[in-house]
């Protein structure tokens, strides 16, 4: 995994849970001991960052696989391991997906989606997160969901209006790890400099290094940070500790 520059800190925070939690910072970042950075604005992913989701990725990517397959827009022989639903879904599009088949490819994700959707909870201590940095920060989601499954989601689970936006799919160019999103985003607040990303996956990585927004991993997978190449300027275990990086505790 890269990070901007070395590490500089560790920090240790015991949850109610006293599930403890190692998180790691660059020296460049922060508004706590390091004022290098003024951040004003804040993206989460969602899925797994925000909310425990329940969608079974594993199903809705071997959907998308076989529908492509039958389409012959994706090998037969391809390794799933090396993509992701939204990396399958951009390969079958610049390889000739037509519109009546995307729709009809999209109306399956969204099913999967919906499912898991109606499932889930919030990740441990994001009630918690949110409400401290809810009119300290411009706060907004960003993720490869449907933008009203996701607005129902976190209405759902009563942290809707913490957000200032929720930016799904279809205000996106291209799924993550395409930067669009995250470029929506910042077109929406021009007026805000200093924004940080924070999400669980390699491919909100990507989008955020893509866009030039400093990336927070949240329980992620060192393996696909560091097969991709992703580059973070700190890496947290739970979300309590975001807010040590902004210099500040959760109340």
């Amino acid at each position: 995994v890269k990070s901007n520059p070395n590490f500089a800190f560790l920090n240790l925070c015991v949850l109610k849970t006293k599930k403890a939690c190692l998180s790691h910072f660059s020296s460049s970042f922060g508004s706590g001991r390091n004022k290098h950075m003024q951040v004003r604005g804040i993206m989460f992913d969602m899925d797994n960052t925000i909310l425990q989701s329940r969608i079974d990725f594993t199903a809705m990517k071997q959907d998308v696989f076989d529908f492509l397959v039958d389409r012959k827009l994706l090998e037969p022989n391809i390794s799933l391991d090396d993509h992701t639903t939204s990396t399958l879904l951009e390969t079958g599009k610049k390889r000739g997906l037509t519109p009546t088949s995307h729709d009809e490819l999209m109306e399956r994700i969204l099913g999967h989606e919906s499912k898991g959707m109606d499932k889930a909870d919030l990740e441990e201590g994001a009630s918690d997160l949110l409400r401290s940095l809810h009119n300290r920060y411009t706060l907004a989601i960003v993720t490869n969901n449907g933008q009203a499954a996701a607005k129902k989601a976190l209405e759902r689970t009563g942290v809707s209006n913490y957000f200032n936006l929720v930016a799904g799919r279809e205000q996106m160019e291209a799924l993550k790890p395409s930067p669009s999103g995250l470029f929506y985003v910042l077109k929406q607040f021009p007026e805000i400099e200093g924004w940080i990303f924070v999400g669980d996956s390699w491919i909100d990585g990507k989008a955020a290094n893509q866009a030039n927004v400093p990336f927070i991993a949240y329980q992620p997978k060192k393996e696909d940070l560091k097969k991709h190449g992703i580059e973070t300027v700190g890496e947290i275990e739970c979300l309590a500790e975001l807010t040590r990086f902004l210099g500040f505790s959760v109340q």
